[in-house]
């Protein structure tokens, strides 16, 4: 299936742009995947870097698709499946939005029951994302496994049983690189304060950043053994990380996370009605 797959993409925002090159001309053909979005400048520049067809509307050719991927706003999703309810058949909705529940998605299509729910990030626009992911029981293994290898083409993917952990998720992975920017970019106002360029702070917070996410990835010990060996008591490391602990920064971070996926449950909630 995978070789031949037809994937229409209702949306053409950087996410979206970010799996079609992925996946043109490696997973399937470039004039496989159809995009429709209204923004005709996206759809030029994408026609032109991967080869892929393009409308400005919703059309006929999605009902020929295997997999129709949903890359548009929570807010706009309950108008877009409005529109593509008369093309739909056996195919695969593929849904990449926050806080849209798949039963909403189902009633919506009247009952449709191929569905998988799914939170991409960031990250997948340099091929490093990873992806919370979620089949309702109507999805065949054919089409699990095209949807896996569709957010494969971007990073890593991580299949879960319950629809409800998908708020986690958004609040660890899907929203993560946020934090992790929030972070450097705090590590870089310390630098300059303490007398760095803002081009040396930059360079080694970033530069830091990505070393020990290697380290952490690649090593076999548990990120709390590898903070460990490199916090001598009573040495530079130990002191900032006192100052941490008193500051409540871990249990700060542990908050907000808690609140993203609040927040992303309330607006499955929001969304969903009607």
């Amino acid at each position: 299936m995978q070789n031949n797959l037809k994937i229409s993409f209702i949306g053409g925002g950087n996410m979206a742009a970010a799996l079609i090159g992925g996946l043109a001309g490696k997973l399937t053909a470039a004039q496989n995947i159809h995009v429709i979005d209204i923004n005709v400048d996206a759809l030029a520049k994408l026609h032109t870097q991967f080869g892929v067809t393009t409308a400005a509307e919703i059309d006929a050719r999605i009902a020929g698709s295997d997999v129709i991927v949903l890359a548009v706003k929570p807010q706009q999703m309950k108008g877009v499946v409005a529109q593509i309810l008369p093309h739909i058949g056996t195919q695969l909705v593929l849904s990449i939005a926050a806080g849209i529940r798949a039963a909403d998605l189902s009633r919506w299509l009247n009952g449709h029951q191929a569905i998988v729910r799914t939170m991409p990030n960031t990250p997948a626009l340099i091929g490093k994302g990873i992806t919370g992911m979620v089949a309702t029981a109507g999805v065949s293994d054919a089409q699990r496994a095209a949807a896996d290898a569709i957010l494969r083409a971007v990073g890593e993917t991580v299949w879960l049983d319950d629809e409800k952990l998908i708020d986690p998720v958004t609040a660890v992975s899907g929203s993560g690189p946020a934090y992790v920017f929030y972070f450097i970019e705090a590590m870089q106002q310390a630098a300059q304060e303490m007398g760095l360029t803002a081009e040396q702070g930059n360079a080694l917070a970033i530069s830091t950043f990505v070393g020990a996410a290697q380290l952490a990835a690649q090593a076999s010990d548990p990120v709390s053994v590898l903070r460990e060996r490199v916090t001598s008591k009573g040495g530079t490391t130990y002191a900032a990380l006192t100052s941490m602990e008193e500051s409540g920064v871990r249990q700060a971070i542990i908050n907000a996370m808690k609140a993203a996926a609040a927040r992303g449950q309330a607006l499955g909630e929001e969304f969903g009605r009607d």
